[in-house]
């Protein structure tokens, strides 16, 4: 039921936190954030048109207020703020500064019984597909980057939020989830936008035993948009262009062992080119050496019909400072058979904080 939960309402903003902060309290405000401070070196950085310093730093920070309303009412939202360059893919892009990003809003509704539960989430949401995004945040992540289909940067899964409705049920072992949404998570909008077309997304699981889940997922809907990067003129009009995808993932724990991946199919339909098809996967694996240390390590890859194949190696070291701090070390490597640069190489340095606080209101 725990994984479930978890599952239903992304990482730290479980209403189960919450409960724990304030088992007596009929209302609450509960506030976690992460803050990370990063180091990185690349060769992204010094390619040419590019033409940046080799090493650059940033910072993040991730904060998650919960309110608790009553036995079964919850609002939540995770907020970010970073500077640029902070994330890998954004190294080859112009410009610095801060930038403040609004990842989920949301008025929550659950009922938590002994054989299942029912979570009714609308606002501003995470996309219901795929897995990873359970564990976007930084002391969760036990990398420094993201599996390849995940990003902000023309992505087929992007990692901003969606104005959606959303419904989350378990029954037993099983879960599943189904998501309205205003726009497709390859091209989210605003609700002031242009070109908002609905898309449904969901998901199902099942927990084989303890320790080991698998699942599938899958959304459908418009995705093109007018002011789109990859919208060519004499291009069809947007709400005509479905693009769907389907995805299967996989999660394993046993002892010191976390084994997490993922496949991926996308389809996205043109008139004026040929329609883009991209697979994507990952395997990521991490063991606990000591209390204190792990040692983790994902390798993936992306195959599409323009761009070619991406195949990334990713490994990594961790060390506990403290149980509110977390240090990684990382280095990456992106093959690519197509372009000019077959390989290029990331090394990233990671000092993450977590803080915590919570508050009973009657």
């Amino acid at each position: 039921m725990r994984r479930a939960l978890s599952f239903a309402i992304l990482a730290a903003m479980a209403a189960a936190p919450l409960a724990r902060a304030q088992e007596e309290a009929a209302a609450g405000v509960d506030v976690r954030a992460t803050v990370t401070g990063q180091f990185g070196a690349s060769s992204l950085l010094t390619q040419a048109g590019v033409d940046k310093a080799p090493a650059t730093a940033g910072v993040r920070a991730v904060v998650y207020p919960t309110i608790k309303l009553s036995g079964h009412w919850t609002a939540t939202a995770a907020w970010q703020l970073y500077t640029r360059p902070y994330f890998i893919e954004s190294y080859t892009e112009k410009g610095s500064g801060a930038t403040g990003t609004l990842l989920q809003g949301s008025l929550n509704y659950a009922r938590v019984a002994e054989k299942g539960s029912l979570i009714v989430r609308a606002g501003v949401l995470p996309t219901a597909f795929g897995a990873f995004l359970l564990r976007y945040d930084d002391a969760e992540n036990p990398l420094v980057d993201l599996p390849q289909s995940y990003g902000y940067y023309y992505k087929p899964v992007s990692n901003l939020g969606l104005v959606s409705a959303q419904m989350d049920a378990t029954r037993g072992r099983w879960d599943g989830r189904v998501q309205f949404a205003n726009s497709s998570p390859a091209n989210p909008r605003s609700i002031t936008a242009r070109d908002q077309y609905g898309n449904w997304a969901g998901g199902a699981g099942l927990t084989v035993r303890q320790g080991f889940r698998i699942g599938v997922s899958g959304y459908r809907g418009p995705y093109l948009s007018r002011d789109y990067a990859f919208f060519f003129p004499g291009e069809a009009n947007p709400n005509t262009q479905i693009a769907h995808a389907l995805g299967a993932d996989l999660e394993w724990a046993r002892g010191h062992w976390n084994v997490q991946g993922e496949f991926q199919r996308f389809a996205m339909p043109y008139t004026r080119i040929p329609t883009y098809r991209e697979d994507a996967g990952y395997g990521e694996v991490r063991r606990v050496l000591t209390p204190r240390w792990y040692a983790a390590s994902r390798i993936g890859y992306t195959s599409a019909t323009f761009g070619g194949t991406t195949t990334r190696y990713e490994f990594a070291a961790g060390y506990r400072a403290s149980r509110h701090e977390l240090i990684k070390a990382a280095y990456q490597l992106n093959h690519h058979n197509t372009g000019s640069v077959a390989n290029d190489n990331t090394f990233a340095v990671q000092i993450v904080t977590t803080l915590h606080g919570a508050r009973a209101l009657r």
